[in-house]
């Protein structure tokens, strides 16, 4: 078992990063000492529906006493995604960690359009994708490296609606797991956070009605989560972890909820028919959710 990954000094790369458990992410990793690029496509410039910008995240971690850098990217372009990786390195000389925490999704189930289906594949798995790819020359440069993504209850279970995103997502998984065994030589831990305790999103509550957020925690609930496996020795890899069992079994992540959340969520991948009488909380209309 090597020495904990220290992030005081690190370069991070954090997608989706200009609101919800991206920005959250990126707060959080810079009050640990390390310098941060955020990337998404929501800048002042050009601004999205939903509020937040990767420069109002910058702003936050700025005057936080960080170092942050927004780095507009458009994740179903190679190229952008090209430049996205390079501008850590051209503002701090390295790369460190990559958070692949940008997602989208549309309702849908059979029949959802198939435009809409493949951008959600092109943004939740290809980018990573690329993004690790891209990435890679220079996690090995630094002698260490640290790759996590986000996935979501989704991967484990069918959501009314959400059949192209969840697909989406437990595809995302099972690349954690290859490539943790095949970056591991390197010293490339590679791991994956499963939301599966709600978290109030801008993104998330977009989608959803009039709802009771009692028991939804704040953003930087998973984000504590997600620096705590970052900060794990190297052989913590490979793993896709539930938010609930990881609080539950670590004793990390305390709500910060009214109420704490108490319905235990599907650990492993649901077989047969499920739920087959679950209300569709997504039916309102087919909203993004890219940061």
């Amino acid at each position: 078992m090597s020495e904990p990954f220290d992030l005081a000094g690190k370069v991070v790369l954090v997608t989706g990063s200009s609101r919800g458990v991206g920005a959250a992410i990126a707060v959080a990793a810079a009050a640990k000492g390390a310098k941060v690029a955020c990337a998404a496509r929501s800048t002042k410039a050009s601004p999205k529906p939903l509020p937040g910008t990767i420069d109002e995240t910058v702003e936050t971690v700025i005057d936080a006493g960080g170092e942050a850098l927004a780095v507009p990217t458009d994740l179903t372009s190679a190229d952008d995604i090209e430049a996205m990786v390079a501008a850590p390195v051209e503002a701090w000389g390295r790369l460190d960690v990559v958070v692949n925490n940008a997602a989208v999704t549309f309702v849908g189930e059979v029949d959802i359009p198939l435009k809409r289906y493949d951008l959600i594949m092109d943004i939740n798995l290809r980018a990573p994708l690329l993004t690790v790819r891209a990435a890679l020359p220079h996690l090995r440069a630094a002698g260490r490296g640290r790759i996590l993504s986000l996935s979501s209850q989704a991967a484990l279970r069918p959501v009314p609606g959400l059949m192209s995103y969840g697909m989406s997502k437990l595809a995302l998984e099972r690349m954690t797991t290859d490539l943790a065994r095949q970056l591991y030589p390197d010293r490339i831990a590679v791991n994956c956070f499963r939301i599966d305790i709600p978290v109030a999103s801008e993104g998330t509550l977009a989608n959803m009605g009039d709802i009771d957020l009692t028991d939804w925690e704040p953003t930087s609930v998973p984000a504590d989560g997600i620096i705590w496996m970052l900060e794990q020795p190297d052989d913590y890899s490979g793993r896709c972890e539930s938010m609930w069992d990881l609080r539950h079994r670590e004793k990390i992540m305390p709500t910060r909820a009214q109420e704490e959340y108490t319905t235990k969520p599907p650990l492993q991948f649901i077989n047969g028919l499920y739920d087959l009488n679950t209300e569709d909380a997504f039916a309102q209309g087919a909203k993004s959710l890219e940061g």
